[in-house]
């Protein structure tokens, strides 16, 4: 298992550093938002909103050094007239991966404006246009790595040399710049549904650790990825719902799509304040670069508890590709909170809940 440990440690890295893997993702998306879209920003019935997730993967086979990602956000919106805002925020992100500490960090501020297109008394139907901008660092430790050279007798000692990398840095920062599009449409309380798509990475920095001669720097573009993703909710009875969604991203060669739904319950006086609890059943498929098929990467148990302006949610994937016999089908598990801040305002302005 050790010896599959770093066989797979060495895989995910080169990966990584090679960009054929996708960006960060949590498996629950509709809980970090502004990791989504940015034009999801201010898109809430409150005025101002706070989110946190926290993931980590592989960690059956991994352990100290699986896949983790953090993201903190904060977003807020600005009446414009009688129906329409502005939403303003940031989100700030870490995830680090492997022995050798491959690690990103971004921070970015995003704005949007939405339009009321449509609506009543009762219902409204909008139109979001955001915008973000943020800059990265990435890094990796360079010394904690294991060469060819250091191998002797199938054993690796370290005080063999080792063919350390010549004319790489360690970290580099670059700029990065998204936009994105939602529609979005509501009417009665928990009643709603929404569509949207995101363009991220329109710069198209250069990821090369290489930082020496500029006309000899090779050019290795972050891909621009597409993302998709739309869902609802709907109430089935007076006391119950099914909130369906899917999202599906788009970059280079990676597709990757995630789809479900959850049941939601809703408990308590609903007049006075929200309190509901859901469990959902996700699925995450995946392109095979050997073949170009699609196989079906992982399922995702999830579970959420709402009450008043407070939020939280678990999910845990259950890891069924090829690669269950050394996971044990295990994969990862994700922790959501947000909590949202409400003041008097009485507009008739209408927002999914996210």
């Amino acid at each position: 298992m050790s010896t599959l440990r770093k066989f797979l440690t060495l895989g995910l890295i080169c990966l990584s550093a090679g960009l054929f893997a996708q960006d960060i993702h949590f498996s629950q998306f509709y809980m970090s938002p502004l990791n989504l879209n940015p034009a999801l920003t201010g898109v809430m019935n409150c005025n101002h909103r706070v989110v946190a997730n926290y993931r980590n993967q592989w960690a059956s086979v991994l352990k100290a050094n699986a896949f983790s990602t953090y993201s903190v956000s904060y977003d807020q919106r600005v009446a414009i007239g009688r129906y329409d805002y502005f939403g303003f925020g940031g989100v700030f992100w870490g995830d680090r991966a492997g022995e050798l500490d491959f690690s990103t960090l971004q921070g970015r501020l995003s704005g949007s404006y939405a339009k009321r297109m449509a609506g009543s008394r009762g219902e409204a139907h909008y139109l979001s246009i955001g915008v973000d901008a943020g800059v990265s660092q990435r890094s990796i430790d360079f010394l904690r790595a294991q060469w060819p050279e250091q191998a002797v007798g199938g054993v690796f000692n370290e005080n063999e040399p080792s063919n350390e990398p010549i004319g790489l840095d360690d970290n580099f920062m670059f700029f990065d710049m998204s936009a994105g599009l939602l529609w979005f449409s509501v009417w009665g309380d928990n009643q709603s549904f929404y569509i949207g798509g995101a363009y991220s990475h329109l710069n198209r920095a250069n990821m090369t650790f290489y930082r020496g001669d500029p006309d000899a720097t090779p050019d290795v573009p972050l891909y621009s990825k597409f993302t998709i993703h739309t869902g609802g909710e709907f109430m089935l009875g007076d006391n119950f719902g099914i909130l369906p969604g899917a999202v599906m991203f788009l970059q280079g060669p990676s597709t990757q799509i995630n789809g479900g739904f959850s049941l939601k319950f809703l408990l308590g006086n609903q007049r006075f304040s929200e309190q509901s609890f859901q469990i959902g059943t996700w699925a995450r498929v995946a392109n095979r670069f050997d073949e170009g098929s699609m196989l079906v990467d992982a399922l995702i148990l999830s579970t959420r508890f709402d009450y008043d302006r407070f939020g939280i949610g678990f999910s845990y994937d259950l890891n069924v590709s090829t690669l269950r016999p050394a996971t044990n089908n295990n994969g990862a598990f994700e922790f959501s909170v947000n909590y949202k801040i409400c003041g008097p305002e009485r507009r008739g302005v209408y927002c999914p809940n996210f």
